[in-house]
């Protein structure tokens, strides 16, 4: 009867079995209208559903601090049944012996079932496609390497075909998901944007040579196999995918921090494998001929891959102490491998000295600057202990830095990409120097760009006081020391990295520019310096930040009690003549009436004239 006055009312939700037995009986028990009737059946289901929603809220945020146990705890309430009448039940499922033992997925297992492939690669950045495509270049490298030798040599035998045609198979499969899975799916760069819809870069691969060599690396010829037998010339197909391997060489190349070390690797491999051809050659026109018939071909004594790689390797690189050939067709491929060998060989040297070059380029630049120094100063007879610390500098620079000069790098990169280097590089520190606190971001983002790191020897002088200030150091690394005294050696302050000093006469604060204490550099000391000019042109755009830089070097020079050096008074070369008397210059004019002494006093009074005007111009200057 329940059931059938259950399903007598027309709105139902989600409740428990208990919510609806109790709503039936009020409606039972008290008859109302039926909007009173539709309200508290409603009001009920609105409770239910906030408390489903706390509980799955609830679930939630315990799933985000412990992932484990909430998986675990999920699991539980799976085998325990649906709450509300299923108590027996899960008693029941408790007990049953296939589900008393829970055994916990491991992550990485949960990992890759949840893992969904992405929709577009980049190939430039996604390491993925890296992984994947060091798989498609072992495929390649299989039949470039195996096809000569089961060609030439007896290894491919009826009792181990099928692995050798399994592992064929498994690179035709590696092949096949590359171009229907993999190379679909790259993003491409049209028109300056990048290309991420999946119709246009299936489109854009199809349109490619690539796909069509690609294609036809994949030509069946398989099928002959057949009529000819298995002969593995018919995999020469498989070769066309080279492109792919040459891709893997320039993703790898990208993404290692020294990667001369595997062109270095990668063109030892060319090398070898020109021998490991050779060696097949050499075994074939052995067999062709028949082992053993002439002292030139193989005798078939031995491991046969190991004596043929031997004669491969002393002939190309014409070591000598060979057999002489005999027959035209042993002349003509003695003669092939000579030149083969002659110009294989001068290519892959090469080919190393550009690699080993390219690799070293760097401390060559170093080592040449660093000859060229030591030379002027031999030529102009430097003091030795001058000589000295010049090739410490250079010797520590190069460790520290391993370049000479890092702004010769960075100029040659775009003014975002160097910010973003300057950032990753300076902000650490600077950010955290008291005087930039409170400071626009983008001024300081600015002022790293005009940053030059300098490196300074023990006891060299930072700067002294009474120069003009031009410059304003931030300490990188190491520390300096402010001194002075009557000596000139007493240590006030030690100033250690993070540390800034020089930018009360950069900001000119007090009306002076020049330094006001002596600094020396205690130990090496790497500094960051940033120009007075390249400061006021940033500051020029920052209003704010300039007054609050003026008002804490202010506050710094008030808290440390330091006097700005003004520059001196400027002093007159000889003493100024007082201007001559009005009553003497009447005399001299009446003198100068009366008598003749007319030459005379006239000399005077142009002398007297010239000093009175000389007095009034240094009377006008300030």
């Amino acid at each position: 009867e329940d059931d059938d006055e259950e399903a007598s009312i027309p709105v139902r939700a989600w409740p428990s079995q208990s919510s609806l037995h109790s709503t039936d009986d009020v409606l039972k028990e008290r008859p109302a209208s039926s909007a009173s009737q539709t309200s508290t059946v409603v009001n009920e289901r609105l409770q239910e559903l906030v408390r489903m929603f706390k509980e799955r809220t609830e679930k939630a945020k315990e799933k985000l601090i412990d992932p484990d146990s909430s998986d675990e705890d999920n699991e539980n309430e799976t085998q325990a049944g649906p709450s509300g009448g299923g108590g027996v039940e899960s008693g029941t499922e408790e007990e049953q012996p296939g589900r008393c033992c829970k055994v916990k997925t491991p992550r990485w297992i949960r990992a890759c079932v949840r893992f969904r492939f992405p929709a577009s690669i980049d190939p430039f950045t996604n390491l993925m496609y890296v992984l994947w495509m060091f798989l498609v270049s072992l495929a390649w490298n299989w039949n470039v390497w195996f096809i000569p030798v089961r060609w030439a040599f007896p290894y491919q035998t009826p009792d181990n075909i099928h692995y050798w045609l399994l592992t064929d198979y498994l690179c035709d499969l590696i092949y096949i998901l590359d171009i229907a899975v993999f190379q679909p799916r790259l993003q491409f760069v049209r028109g300056g944007d990048i290309v991420c819809d999946q119709k246009e870069m299936r489109k854009n691969y199809m349109k490619t040579k690539r796909f069509k060599f690609d294609v036809a690396s994949l030509v069946p010829l398989e099928l002959f196999y057949f009529k000819t037998g298995i002969n593995p010339l018919l995999r020469l197909p498989r070769l066309l995918k080279i492109k792919s391997f040459f891709e893997f060489n320039d993703r790898l190349e990208a993404i290692l921090t020294k990667a001369y070390i595997y062109r270095v690797i990668r063109t030892t491999t060319y090398l070898l494998y020109c021998l490991h051809f050779n060696a097949c050659l050499y075994y074939w026109i052995s067999d062709f001929i028949g082992l053993g018939l002439t002292q030139w071909v193989y005798n078939g004594e031995g491991n046969s891959y190991i004596r043929c790689y031997y004669f491969a390797v002393k002939t190309l690189i014409t070591i000598g102490g060979l057999p002489d050939p005999t027959t035209l067709s042993e002349i003509i491929f003695q003669l092939i491998n000579y030149f083969i060998g002659v110009f294989a060989f001068s290519i892959m040297i090469g080919q190393m000295r550009d690699v080993v070059g390219a690799a070293t380029a760097s401390q060559t630049y170093y080592r040449s600057c660093m000859d060229s120094t030591i030379k002027y100063m031999s030529s102009y007879r430097i003091p030795r202990d001058v000589q000295n610390r010049v090739k410490t500098w250079y010797n520590y620079t190069w460790q520290s830095q391993g370049m000479l000069d890092e702004q010769e790098l960075l100029n040659q990169l775009p003014d975002k990409m160097r910010l973003d280097i300057a950032i990753d590089v300076s902000y650490s520190i600077v950010s955290k120097v008291p005087l930039f606190q409170g400071c626009d971001r983008q001024m300081i983002f600015d002022m790293l760009k005009s940053l030059r790191s300098v490196v300074y020897l023990p006891g060299d002088y930072v700067c002294k006081k009474g120069e003009v200030g031009r410059e304003m150091y931030i300490i990188k690394a190491g520390e300096v020391q402010v001194v002075g005294g009557p000596d000139g050696k007493t240590v006030f302050v030690t100033l250690r990295a993070g540390s800034v000093f020089g930018e009360i006469s950069l900001l000119a604060v007090g009306g002076g520019n020049r330094r006001t204490a002596n600094v020396i550099a205690h130990g090496f000391a790497n500094l960051f310096i940033l120009d007075k000019k390249d400061l006021n042109e940033i500051l020029v755009h920052y209003p704010e930040s300039k007054k609050l830089l003026r008002k804490k070097a202010r506050l710094n020079m008030n808290r440390n009690n330091i006097c700005p050096a003004k520059e001196p008074p400027l002093v007159p070369a000889a003493p100024v003549r007082a201007e001559t008397p009005k009553l003497l210059k009447a005399a001299l004019e009446m003198t100068e009436r009366s008598s003749g002494l007319k030459g005379a006093l006239a000399k005077v009074k142009e002398k007297t004239n010239k000093s009175s005007i000389s007095l009034q111009v240094n009377m006008l200057k300030p």
